[in-house]
This record gives structure tokens, C-alpha cells and sequence, in this order.
């Protein structure tokens, strides 16, 4: 009897305890359920059957040629690209003509891939074409790009800075804002630093994402940076860098430049615009020389300098003095009007720059006007120096740039991630005389980072 009561205040007890309980000590004794796994960065950038990280560059004349990089699995081994001017019709495949794609292995830290490379020729100047890629089976969607018109007619890039990191989360707002800003730019222009970890296949896996099928519609233009550089251990024991593996295997780019650096220095002329593509990071002299020929031959009536080391740092702690010795007194010589760079993660722009020194005597065209941006979330603290006039800067502001030119006439806008004017110039050009600069800045602040309270 007395076991039997015992064993009924037990039960009594028990069950008050769990119904006295509060809901922190219930939930401390039932399992907790468990949220979805984290998606591991091996299977979400596994390379498949089907084409992905699909890019357009050029490697020729923008007027008449189109590259395009994509990448499958090791178990395409063979693979195509089809192209044919676009038409309102959907038979587009009927009329396609077939280009066989260079192939090659390629091993990052997450797997083994095979990357293709296919380069349409050939093409008509001003024409919209479609194309897709595929291994015969497993196709693409079909893409359309335009080729360069054969004469000058009124276009527009644009250019950012720094992506770096962030790419899938916050980069991926800008690239996307930035189109629909210039839907109908006729490439994007990347001054390094594409990612932060030169070799992570996830990052360039985020990169691409970012970009999406904008990559595959509008052709890419992209100089490295010193994240798009790896450091290599030589027999004889010394460290040299050299630009990322993932540089050749992601872009074809035109191999004009010197012996050893095709492809990360390079020119690519669109009508009446030359870009030129600096690598900031290595042997600078040996691209001086070459700079100087690329620039003496030059005809066009605009030409863009892009590299990823401002030659006027605006961080602080930063200065890039071995960038003003060896490639300032080209620009200034032969009348460079934009070098446009990143690095620093914060927003400059000069005034329109002359030639330094009184005996300096440049082109009819003189002056230089220097820009760093930034359009990932990573942020540095702003540090004006080296007695350079900066008419705009801004601090923790995400930006992309969209340059338009028609004719004898530059503008330049810079907007923010969330598509507001922040700064704007125009450039004119008139035979025989000064090269005209104008500021159209909005009437807005500028943007410096919050003061911590002391």
C-alpha cells in the first residue's frame, strides 16, 4: 500500500512538473528541431552536363568577332557554340552555324572541370546575333549580343571597382541596378580585384552568379588585381606573383600585350574608344614600353587607361609612387582622358589633371581626369593626399559607373547601389582647341562614413 502511493505522488509530480514547467525548461527537454543544412560550397558549384559561368570577351575586332568561355563537367569532352542573327522567329537553330570550342581540363580546390572556349568570326558590324553553347544535348539558353558598328555611333559602358566580396549577397545588387540603369551597354568594364581569394572556386562560383546572363550578353573587359594574383615559390627559392590560374580559364582576352602578360595587358579598340588594360601588380616597367607604342599608334578619338592601383591613392597608408614614375608622364604625353581604377574601396575623382611641370608639352587634347571606385560592400576609411584636387569623394558607398560617348562628346555618371546620381563631368573634344571639362555634380552631400563616438 505504501509503495502504491508512493508510486502515484510520483507520477502526480511528474506530470505537474511538466505542465508547471515554463516553456524555456519544456523546450530544454524536448529535442530542438533542427533548420535546413548550410549548402556546402562543394555541391552548389559542382560543374555539371549543362554549361554554366558562361562569359563574353573579345580576343579580335569587336566589329566582326565575339569569344565566349563556359564551363561543364569532365564528361563533356567535345563541345560547341551556334550563332545566327537574331530574328523575331524562334527557329533560330535551323539557321545556326556550328563552332567547335577549344577544350581543357581545368582542377580547382572544389573539383575538376572542363573549361570551353569558342570564338565566333566572321560576323557583321552592327548586327544583333544569337547564340548558345552546349556539347550537341545539353544546350544553353539562347543569348543575343551586338556587334561594334563599323563607324562611330553614340554608346555606353560601364565600369566598376572593386567586387572582391559579398558577391552573391550584396555585389549582385549593383551589377543588376547597373543594367538597368544602361540596359543597352556594349560591355562592362572590371578594374580588379574580381574576388578576394584568387583561387576560391566558390568566390569566382559567386562572381558569376552575380553577373548571371548578363556576363553572357554583355561582353567583358577586366584588368586583375592584386586578390587576382597568387605568389609562387621558383626553384631557386624566390617568391615571384603572377595573376590567378582562374585568369585564362574564365576570360579570353586579346593577346597583344608583352611576352608573358598577354591576356591581364591587352588593348581592345571599340569604335572610337581604345581601352587599354595595365597589369598595377608586376612589372610595370616592362609595360611602359609597351604602353608607349600602344599609345603612339593610337587613332581614336578617346582613350580609357584602366589598372587596379589608383595612381593617386586616396586610403590611407596607401601610395603607389612607382605608378607616377613609370606610367603618369605616358598619360600626360600622349593625352589619356580617363584611368579609371579600384583598391582603395572608397569613391575619388580628380578635375581634369594638365601635365606637370612648365616645359611639359603634351597633345593638343591634354589633361587626364583619375577616378577609383568601389562596388562591393568592402570599405576603407578615406585619406586625401599627394596635393591632388579631388572634386568627389565618398566613403562606405557602394557605386557603379556608366560612361557614355557619342562622338566628340564624354559623359561620365557615378550612381549609387541604389541607382542615384552621385557625380558627373563631360568631356568635349573640338580640332585645334583645349579639351573642355565640365562638372555637372548633384546637389547632394557627400558621403563620409559615421564618426565613432569617443
Amino acid at each position: 500500500m505504501h509503495e502504491n502511493r508512493m508510486s502515484r505522488w510520483g507520477l502526480f509530480a511528474i506530470i505537474c512538473g511538466f505542465v508547471l514547467s515554463p516553456v524555456g525548461a519544456i523546450g530544454q527537454q524536448a529535442a530542438k528541431p533542427e533548420g535546413p543544412p548550410r549548402m556546402a560550397p562543394a555541391a552548389l558549384y559542382q560543374p555539371t552536363l549543362m554549361p554554366d559561368r558562361i562569359v563574353l570577351t573579345w580576343t579580335g575586332d569587336p566589329t566582326t568577332s565575339q569569344a565566349v568561355t563556359w564551363r561543364t563537367s569532365t564528361e563533356v569532352s567535345l563541345a560547341y557554340a551556334e550563332i545566327t542573327e537574331a530574328a523575331a522567329s524562334p527557329w533560330l537553330e535551323g539557321k545556326a552555324r556550328r563552332v567547335t570550342a577549344t577544350t581543357r581540363p581545368f582542377k580547382s580546390d572544389l573539383s575538376t572541370c572542363h573549361v570551353h572556349t569558342a570564338e565566333f568570326k566572321d560576323l557583321k558590324p552592327g548586327v544583333l546575333y544569337a547564340y548558345r553553347v552546349g556539347d550537341g544535348v545539353n544546350w544553353s539558353e539562347w543569348f543575343q549580343f551586338r556587334t561594334a558598328a563599323s563607324s562611330p555611333e553614340p554608346f555606353c559602358f560601364l565600369y566598376f571597382g572593386d567586387a572582391q566580396r559579398g558577391l552573391h549577397s550584396l555585389w549582385s545588387r549593383v551589377v543588376r541596378e547597373a543594367f538597368r540603369h544602361a540596359p543597352r551597354a556594349a560591355f562592362t568594364l572590371h578594374a580588379g580585384d574580381l574576388v578576394t581569394t584568387a583561387e576560391d572556386d566558390a568566390l569566382w562560383g559567386e562572381w558569376f552568379s552575380a553577373g548571371s546572363w548578363l556576363f553572357a550578353s554583355v561582353p567583358v573587359i577586366a584588368t586583375p588585381g592584386n586578390h587576382d594574383h597568387v605568389s609562387v615559390k621558383k626553384p631557386d627559392g624566390t617568391t615571384v606573383r603572377q595573376v590567378s590560374k582562374y585568369w585564362p580559364a574564365n576570360f579570353a582576352f586579346p593577346r597583344n600585350g608583352p611576352e608573358g602578360l598577354q591576356e591581364c595587358v591587352y588593348y581592345v579598340d571599340y569604335q572610337n574608344l581604345r581601352v587599354i588594360c595595365l597589369n598595377s601588380v608586376v612589372r610595370l616597367q616592362e609595360q611602359a614600353a609597351w604602353l608607349e607604342r600602344v599609345l603612339s599608334e593610337n587613332d581614336r578619338t578617346w582613350t580609357v587607361v584602366t589598372c587596379h592601383y589608383p595612381v593617386f591613392s586616396l586610403a590611407r597608408n596607401r601610395d603607389n609612387e612607382d605608378l607616377r614614375q613609370e606610367w603618369k608622364p605616358l598619360f600626360d604625353r600622349y593625352g589619356v582622358d580617363l584611368v579609371l581604377t579600384g583598391h582603395d574601396h572608397v569613391y575619388g575623382r580628380t578635375g581634369l589633371l594638365m601635365p606637370e611641370g612648365s616645359d611639359a608639352k603634351g597633345p593638343a587634347h591634354a589633361g587626364t581626369v583619375y577616378i577609383s571606385s568601389v562596388s562591393g560592400p568592402k570599405m576603407y576609411e578615406l585619406s586625401k593626399k599627394h596635393g591632388v584636387d579631388f572634386r568627389r569623394v565618398a566613403e562606405d558607398t557602394q557605386l557603379y559607373q556608366v560612361i557614355s560617348i557619342d562622338g566628340p562628346v564624354l559623359r561620365y555618371e557615378a550612381c549609387t547601389a541604389n541607382g542615384k546620381l552621385y557625380d558627373a563631368f563631360t568631356l568635349k573634344k573640338t580640332p585645334g582647341q583645349p579639351k573642355e571639362f565640365s562638372e555637372q555634380i548633384p546637389a547632394v552631400p557627400e558621403r563620409r562614413r559615421p564618426k565613432k563616438q569617443s
